[in-house]
Formats: structure tokens, sequence, C-alpha cells
């Protein structure tokens, strides 16, 4: 069996090589392309996720996994061998229930629309997008249809982002989540307000990257696997473990864009930079799903970079860097700025109280558009009809309102509950990190950052895509994704900021 595992493996290497060069073809895309280019992008990446799928549906693919799924089942259930063969056999068959056609339709469609969102976003025109938007809707409803009937027809979407989560599953976490959050909102608004004036004004750009880069170097972003770039909605990129490239975004006259955006996807980059070597080139790099990723990120970004003792250490450093904006700006009065509370229009930036509302909204409206309950011709109607009636705001225009988030241009349909669930795996592993780091907060107030990422390369990178979400959470908290541990930090971090 050693051979036909070897067998595999060169199969899988060559998957995966291909995988990388759509990955590296896709952070061109949205940092350095020409906007001419979108078309012939849109060929050149159909071509190779056509070749990705052929490889992953061949024949000779069915037939080793059949030979070797008797050979996995007597090794140990979570050896390498074992859990490879059974990812890869979940992920054939998912794939030999897709057409190649629609791979290659996807791929040239999702290519064009991520083109038409930027001119579309730039200009606040939702018109642009819409036609774009509604050929991804349909071949996401195409898509579903390719599987047996689940549950819920958004169970086979979401199940591409968080393998063995339902939609029920969601849906019974945000509804014991959404009024203990709304109860802590209302608290916090029956508070005096704190005052974040001074991260409104103008902050050199070239400066505010520079910073960036020191905070992040410390995190441990490895520069020799990476790199930096701008981008008009930050992502991260990893074609493998040793080329994980970051993006973000930089706002002259708001300080937490940058700051925050390139905290949050240096966590992400630091996940795929941790993978374990020995699952270079397999189906089992990567992570084990994008809930998980996001505990990441938003670890990174607020419980280490909003807390106190990160800004101990970093704040005397940023206003030597900015003397005459944070110059006068006492650190206390600095960390309460920067956790805020205030309902707002732009995800990426709403404060951690509130974040969670605007992935509510985006899940019912993914749910409406899956189920055909929604056209997307009423889709900026509907946004803001929600946004006002989940956070009390209306949004001005389409730019600040439907067309703020990238995702639906690229077809992640499925996407967008993952975030929020990042944020309660992160609390979770927070509160275990704090159990076996006693000195943790001492550490973070001294930058170093050494035990921290060690901690979470041990429990949580190295194992890639090994286990499913719940099964890696459960692994290393003890129980499965529970909102719990993220309340308890809410409430103890907020009422303190504001006296509760």
């Amino acid at each position: 069996m050693e051979q036909k595992l070897e067998q595999l493996k060169t199969i899988l290497a060559e998957i995966t090589d291909l995988g990388g060069a759509v990955a590296l073809l896709g952070w061109d895309q949205q940092t350095y392309m020409p906007p001419g280019g979108a078309e012939a992008r849109g060929n050149q990446l159909g071509t190779l996720q056509r070749l990705i799928h052929e490889r992953q549906t061949s024949a000779a693919m069915g037939k080793l996994l059949e030979e070797l799924k008797p050979h996995a089942a007597a090794l140990d259930p979570d050896s390498d061998d074992a859990r490879l063969v059974k990812v890869v056999s979940r992920d054939y068959d998912i794939a030999t229930r897709v057409p190649a056609e629609w791979v290659v339709e996807f791929a040239q469609v999702t290519t064009m629309a991520q083109q038409a969102w930027i001119e579309a976003r730039t200009k606040s025109e939702f018109s642009i997008f819409r036609p774009h938007l509604e050929k991804i809707v349909e071949l996401g409803q195409r898509y579903v249809s390719f599987f047996p009937p689940a549950d819920h027809p958004y169970d086979i979407l979401l199940d591409i982002f968080e393998p063995g989560m339902k939609t029920a599953d969601v849906k019974a976490i945000f509804d014991a989540l959404r009024p203990r959050q709304v109860e802590l909102i209302k608290a916090i608004a029956a508070k005096p307000q704190v005052d974040d004036s001074f991260l409104h004004q103008a902050f050199d750009e070239k400066k505010q990257w520079d910073f960036g880069v020191e905070v992040i170097t410390k995190f441990g972003y490895d520069w020799k696997c990476g790199r930096q770039d701008k981008a008009p909605h930050p992502f991260t990129n990893g074609g493998s473990r040793s080329d994980v490239r970051i993006t973000t975004r930089v706002n002259p006259n708001f300080l937490n864009s940058m700051i925050f955006g390139t905290m949050h996807e240096c966590g992400h980059a630091l996940y795929g930079q941790g993978t374990a070597s020995k699952l270079d080139r397999t189906s089992l790099d990567g992570g084990a799903s994008l809930a998980v990723h996001e505990s990441q990120s938003r670890m990174w970004e607020n419980l280490v970079g909003r807390s106190l003792p990160f800004w101990d250490h970093f704040y005397p450093r940023l206003q030597e860097t900015f003397p005459s904006q944070l110059g006068s700006v006492p650190l206390e009065k600095f960390y309460k700025g920067i956790n805020k509370v205030q309902p707002s229009l732009i995800r990426v930036e709403a404060d951690e109280a509130t974040y969670n509302l605007h992935i509510m909204l985006r899940l019912e409206i993914e749910i409406a558009m899956v189920e055909g309950k929604l056209a997307v011709k009423d889709l900026p109607e509907v946004w803001n009809s929600k946004m006002e009636e989940y956070l009390g705001v209306v949004p001005p225009d389409d730019a600040r309102g439907v067309l703020q988030d990238i995702h639906w241009s690229g077809g992640m349909m499925g996407y967008f509950s993952t975030y929020a669930l990042g944020n309660l795996i992160s609390a979770q592993l927070w509160e275990v990190i704090g159990r076996d780091i006693p000195d943790l907060t001492d550490q973070i107030r001294a930058g170093k950052f050494e035990a921290l990422l060690g901690w979470l390369r041990e429990k949580v990178h190295r194992h890639g895509r090994k286990f499913e979400p719940q099964e890696l959470v459960q692994k290393v908290t003890g129980s499965k994704i529970d909102p719990a541990p993220y309340l308890r930090y809410l409430k103890e971090k907020f009422g303190q900021i504001y006296g509760l």
C-alpha cells in the first residue's frame, strides 16, 4: 500500500502546484493586473481550474482511493495517512459531482465580476456589478443542484468553507449570540461615549505602513516567505507554506484601517506559514476551515492588537511616529478610542461588540438569494433596510453599503458566517491559551509573542486540514464552537471600558 500512497501523493502534488499557480494569478489580479487583463485572466484561471478538476476526478484518483480506504481504516485514525485518504476522498466525492464546464465558467465569471466590483465600488454604482452578481447567484444555485437535497440548500454552499457545519447549526449559534450582544450594545449606548476624534485626522501613509510592518514582524510574520501589498479589499493569499502574501489598505485620514487590517491579515498568514512541512504538496496543506482561519486573524487583530497590554508596549512607538497627532493623547484614552462601540457602516472597521451583527445581516441575505426569495436587483434596498434594522444606520451610497465587500464577486456564497464563527473560536482558544501560558499578558506587554505563536503552531497551525473545524476546536478546547467564552470576553472588556 505504500506504493499506492506515493502514487496518490504524486497526483496531489501536481494538483497542489496547479492550485498554487491559480493562487498567484488571483493575487496578481487584485494587486497589479491592469483592468484590461480581466478577460484573459479569466480564461487562464478557467484553464487551470479545468486541469485541476480533471486530475481531482480522474479514474486513476478514484481507483487509488478505493484501494486505499481499507488500508486507511486500519491505521490510527489521527495519522497523517489516514486523514489524507479521508480528506482526499471527501474532495473527490464533491468534485465528481460538479461538471468541468461549471468549473471553467465559474472561474471566468468571477474574474470578470471582480473587475466589475472594483469599478462599481469606485463609482458607487451597484448597476455595474448587478449583472455579474446575478450570474454568480445562478451559478451558486446550479452548484447546489449537483448534490442530493440537504436539510437546507445553503448547507451545500456553507460546507465549502465549513466542512461538517449546517445552516441550522449556525442559526442556533447566532440565535444564542444575538440577544446577548444586542443587550450589551444597549447597555453601552446608555453610557457616556468615548472620544475617538484623534483617530480621524491626517496620518502619513508611509509612516502608517512602516508601523504596521514593525508590528507584524514582531508577531512572527516571515518576510522570506511572504510580502505585503495594497489592495482595494485586504486579503491573504497562500499558494504554499513558503509563499503566503498579505495585502492591506491605508486610509490617510483614519488610523484604524491600516493598523488593524494589517494585523488581521497577518493572523491569516501566520496560520498559512505554520502548517507542518510534511503536509506540503498534499491536500492536508491549508486551513481546517475559514472559521478556524478567521479565529487566527481576529485573535491577532482584536484579542492581541486591541488589548491594553499590547499598547502598553507599542503606543510609545506610535506616538513617536505621529507626535503631533498622538503625542498629547494618553494611553488610556487611545485604548478606549480604538475600542469605541458605535454602530457603523463598514464591516471591516466595525467594533467587536457590533461586528457580528454585520455578519448575521449578510447571512440572512445570502440565504434569501440562494432560496430565490431575494432578487439581486432588490439587494441595495434590502441591504439598507437591514442595516437600519440591525445597526440603526443607513448607508448613504452603494460603496458604503452593498458594495463594501469583495466576497460575492469571487463567488464566495456561503462564506460570511465564518467571520462570526471565527470570533467565537478565537475566544475559546484564548481562554485555553491563558491557562497554558499564565504570564501571557506580561509577555504581550513586553512585546514578546514567541510563546503565543508557538502555542498556536502546536495546537492549530501544524495540523493543516487534518481535522474538521468542530473536531479541531473540540480537541483543543474540550468543546465544540461555543458562544459563551466570546460573550464573557466582550462583557469583561467593554464593562471595564464603559463602566458597565
